[in-house]
């Protein structure tokens, strides 16, 4: 799609919101300044009887349909934080996590036949109507040759002609905010925009999500807060995904939260210690947790699907992250304001005793606090205006953890409204820092460190000069230079190998 033509999807997009009395909502004509509330009703005026229909998040939810896949996760995300739009807005807008129009079943069967290249009846005894339906993809019901109950997920059709052109459109948007809106430009809008852009990629490629669940199933067993389906590999195409039917009933409905021995508070902690034990331990997380892709049972079993987004993280960002969440763990603000300084989330011009008082500011009003005491839109606000005086930049390699950060949590407090996130984490955090910041591994990883340095060093030497060599050495010597080397790798190896049997 062109430039011209992302511009007019843009200014389509506007009006659709505009249309459905979205964009400048009546409910907010008191808190506008006199000119925006004048052009909030001409839109009105202009969109007829359509504006005035529904409640907010129902018109939100009317108009975000209907601008394609992109627009419909930010409404997913919007829908998890009841906490902060109010339930009724909330709920509204829940419909778009697997409640949306599904395609036709006829074309559903002749998509699945062309991608696994074989009749239907030669992989499935039974294959029903839709149970569910998403932006990208709908989920089937169906019963393997060997009687095994199966959930068969096909992408809709010209979905990857419809992200294109949102994808264009995003990084429309995103330019026109760094032009026109200076102080949004520490948010990255363009870097945020290719993130968002890149995950809703991947998800197109159904085989990547079966490789992905496959994965965060080998990693979620290693502590059982949460369980991932199995994949059924010979259902699996690019455009088709097929895996095993997941235990109990979605949380998006209203009977999962209502199920007789359901431990919701249990629930909610397991939600928080899944994600964060993913992220911390194993560096790979499930990055779309929203209620359309959980199913609970009694007593606080969670099993989680549509693995098409997966968030990662490198080992320095799970350090600094398990160092700040230890941090406010201990109400250690000074530790927290100085991991902020050694990523370099906060720029070295400011100082780190006041960004220590800042976030003092935003932890002690709701440390050890019941979620239903905290009210997170006024704690966003103080975040929001704290990055702004500390000139903090969004990180593009965190828009996925962050993200996902905000979705459980919010998820979590719906779960159990008096949640509290904290004693939640407690113990995934404490179990991190005890394993990698303790003495015994630092002794390790130095080891380990010093023999990286010798491969490197070795192969350097090793490399073809770029200048005319030096006249060689006599043999004796040379022959010296090469024990040495290989003495001091011998060396490292065996004090890692030491370090590794003693920490055992």
């Amino acid at each position: 799609m062109s430039g011209p033509a992302a511009f007019g999807r843009l200014i389509g997009a506007g009006w659709m919101l505009a249309r459905n009395d979205a964009l400048l909502p009546r409910e907010l004509d008191a808190l506008y300044p006199p000119p925006l509330a004048a052009l909030s009703r001409a839109l009105r005026l202009a969109a007829g009887r359509q504006a005035r229909e529904g409640r907010p998040g129902e018109r939100l939810a009317h108009a975000l349909e209907r601008l394609g896949p992109v627009a419909i996760k930010l409404g997913q995300l919007l829908s998890t934080r009841a906490d902060i739009f109010g339930r009724e807005f909330a709920e509204d807008l829940s419909r778009l996590k697997d409640r949306l129009a599904p395609f036709p079943m006829e074309t559903a069967r002749k998509e699945l036949e062309r991608v696994l290249d074989r009749p239907l009846d030669t992989v499935f005894a039974e294959f029903g109507r839709p149970v569910a339906a998403a932006s990208l993809a709908q989920a089937h019901e169906a019963v393997l040759l060997d009687g095994r109950k199966v959930a068969v997920k096909i992408l809709r059709p010209g979905i990857a002609r419809r992200v294109a052109e949102d994808a264009e459109v995003l990084m429309l948007a995103a330019r026109l905010v760094e032009r026109l809106a200076p102080l949004a430009r520490r948010l990255e809008p363009r870097a945020f925009a290719r993130t968002v852009i890149r995950a809703t990629e991947l998800e197109l490629d159904l085989r990547l999500e079966a490789a992905g669940a496959d994965e965060l199933g080998e990693v979620m067993a290693e502590d059982g807060y949460m369980r991932a389906p199995k994949v059924v590999w010979e259902g699996v195409g690019k455009r088709a995904l097929t895996m095993e039917w997941a235990r109990g009933l979605p949380l998006s409905g209203e009977a999962a939260l209502a199920q007789a021995g359901l431990d919701r508070r249990q629930l909610a902690d397991n939600l928080i210690r899944a994600f964060l034990s993913q992220a911390l331990d194993r560096g790979v997380f499930h990055a779309d947790l929203h209620e359309g892709n959980l199913f609970v049972a009694a007593p606080a079993q969670i099993t989680a699907v549509d693995f098409g987004i997966i968030g990662r993280l490198g080992a320095p960002e799970r350090r600094y992250l398990a160092e700040i969440l230890w941090g406010f763990l201990q109400r250690d603000y000074p530790r927290v304001a100085q991991v902020h300084f050694d990523a370099g989330y906060v720029p070295a011009t400011h100082s780190v005793a006041e960004f220590a008082q800042a976030l003092r500011a935003v932890g002690e009003p709701v440390f050890g606090r019941a979620a239903s005491e905290v009210p997170m839109s006024r704690v966003l606000t103080q975040l929001f205006e704290i990055t702004a005086l500390f000139d903090m930049r969004l990180r593009p390699e965190l828009v996925l953890l962050q993200k996902t950060m905000m979705t459980v949590e919010g998820v979590a407090r719906r779960i159990y409204p008096e949640h509290d996130i904290w004693s939640a984490a407690e113990p995934v955090v404490r179990r991190w820092i005890a394993r990698e910041l303790s003495p015994a591994t630092r002794i390790r990883r130095l080891a380990e460190e010093a023999e990286q340095a010798v491969r490197n060093l070795a192969r350097l030497a090793a490399a073809p000069p770029t200048e005319a060599p030096p006249p060689a050495p006599p043999a004796a010597e040379r022959d010296r230079h090469v024990v040495l080397w290989f003495a001091l790798g011998a060396l490292t190896s065996g004090l890692a190998f030491l370090a590794g049997m003693w920490l055992r």
